[in-house]
């Protein structure tokens, strides 16, 4: 590491950063050059794990019950938007993460008044927002139904053992790792990639061209939303399409522990199976020169591919394959999914039309897929709450001897017991929706919280002036359907259709 003279002071309440050298992007993944194989190898891999969340609750569950009971005119649109507005999001919550080795939660603590309250609010908001658990319970169901042959039954105990099962799966996962992020990020090459690749296939083989293009068509038309829906199931779709709206920073501690910019001098929370690892509790940018200036190019234009090239495709993808699958379905059926049948409403329909086989795997499909967004989910939880816990309390680190594997892994075991309880509580769709309008929220307080950030960082990193503007329009967007759903929750909605 290069030697630290000086200092970089960054908002209140937090140590100044220290300052040493970007380290070029081979030094930091072990190669002479980093060339497109080389790209795809090593570089890669936040935006899976992005992705492998997002290709979920929002792409397999609401998006396709709002297109299976409305159409795609009108709705499809909102599912464009959200995902280039959350996409430019994330470049911005990532550009802090690269430029200073902090996770997000750890950055917040730097804005006024301080990280008193910023830091155990934000961690309490991503509790709030995904402790509901219908992206595990949605899971349960798709697997009862794929040991039972037969969709389970309104209000039946076993789809939520299943659940839990697969959270104890998502907790012997991080266990079995080595790195945490870097297992993330190879179960979700193979999980994202399967899902898609097997989309496709059932999509060519089952979809008549007529519904592909009313989607295509669907998503770059703007036009009214469609009678009957909601502003509410709008939000939902809004919130959860690509990832999480305002909420998406806590995936972006993943590029920390890639090692990504100034990600590679603060350290990563590694597995039980690795070594320990310094993880700083404070951290690290670099001074403005020419030379930093350069590798920060470089360094930021290794962030656009992997969210516009990675999650961004990837997202779009996981979202109109699904949907135009729902439409076939609702086709085919001649009825439309509800809350209470559709994570295996798809499986449902095609397997009447085209057998057991099809019931089958479209069902593994749909596991496969909100399995996925659990993982990410579980853990990311779990990832926000031990960087905010480690980085601000001294004494833990203290008892902790600086491990902070001594932290998390209790802590998940921990929140997985609450999770349980809470899967009892509601249909696991009302749980996703309510995540999705509670993860708009996150839009009328985070952007803000950016700007004022990365306006602070070297001038290199600092973001142009339209990047603001685009923040601007995600806390309008997203914005307004939190509102309407608090309206619509103590009331009525501000909107209907």
């Amino acid at each position: 590491m290069t030697e630290v003279t000086r200092s970089h002071p960054l908002g209140v309440s937090r140590p100044d950063l220290a300052i040493a050298d970007l380290p070029e992007p081979e030094e930091v993944f072990g190669v002479s050059r980093l060339g497109t194989k080389e790209l795809f190898k090593y570089a890669v891999g936040p935006s899976l794990i992005a992705l492998g969340i997002s290709i979920g609750s929002g792409e397999w569950l609401l998006g396709p019950q709002a297109v299976g009971q409305y159409g795609f005119v009108g709705v499809g649109w909102v599912i464009l938007v959200s995902a280039i507005l959350q996409t430019f999001y994330n470049v911005e919550c990532s550009r802090y993460v690269l430029a200073t080795g902090e996770s997000p939660v750890v950055g917040w603590g730097r804005v006024p008044p301080g990280f008193a309250l910023w830091v155990p609010l934000s961690a309490f908001i991503i509790i709030f927002a995904f402790i509901a658990g219908g992206w595990a319970a949605s899971a349960g169901q798709g697997v009862y139904a794929l040991v039972h042959g037969e969709v389970a039954p309104a209000g039946a105990e076993e789809p939520r053992l299943w659940a839990i099962g697969l959270l104890l799966l998502v907790f012997a996962i991080t266990a079995a790792a080595r790195k945490i992020s870097r297992t993330l990020e190879l179960a979700n090459w193979g999980m994202v990639g399967a899902i898609l690749v097997a989309l496709l296939l059932v999509d060519l083989f089952v979809v008549p061209f007529e519904i592909w293009w009313d989607a295509i068509r669907g998503f770059v038309t703007p036009a009214a939303p469609p009678a009957g829906i909601t502003a509410t199931q709008l939000g939902g779709l809004a919130g959860f399409t690509a990832l999480a709206s305002g909420l998406n920073w806590y995936v972006m501690g993943h590029y920390r522990d890639k090692g990504y910019g100034m990600g590679y001098r603060t350290g990563f929370i590694a597995g039980l199976r690795g070594p320990k690892s310094e993880l700083l509790d404070s951290g690290v940018t670099f001074p403005d020169n020419p030379a930093n200036a350069g590798r920060w190019r470089r360094w930021y234009r290794l962030l656009l591919m992997d969210m516009w090239g990675v999650f961004f495709v990837g997202a779009i993808l996981g979202m109109l394959l699904p949907t135009i699958l729902m439409a076939r379905a609702v086709e085919l059926s001649g009825q439309r999914p509800t809350q209470a049948n559709v994570p295996t409403f798809v499986a449902s329909a095609l397997g009447d039309e085209y057998g057991q086989a099809m019931f089958v795997g479209a069902l593994i499909l749909g596991v496969l897929i909100l399995f996925s967004t659990q993982l990410g989910i579980f853990e990311g939880m779990v990832r926000v709450v031990t960087d905010a816990a480690h980085a601000t309390s001294p004494r833990l680190r203290v008892l902790i001897e600086g491990d902070p594997r001594r932290f998390y892994y209790p802590f998940m075991f921990g929140l997985l017991v609450v999770i349980a309880i809470v899967l009892h509580l509601a249909l696991p769709i009302s749980l996703v929706q309510w995540s999705a309008n509670m993860s708009n929220l996150g839009a009328l307080i985070y952007p803000f919280m950016l700007m004022y950030l990365n306006s602070k960082l070297p001038r290199p990193a600092r973001p142009r002036w339209w990047h603001y503007v685009i923040l601007v329009l995600n806390f309008l967007f997203f914005g307004f359907f939190f509102v309407n759903f608090i309206a619509d929750f103590v009331g009525d909605p501000l909107v209907t259709f």
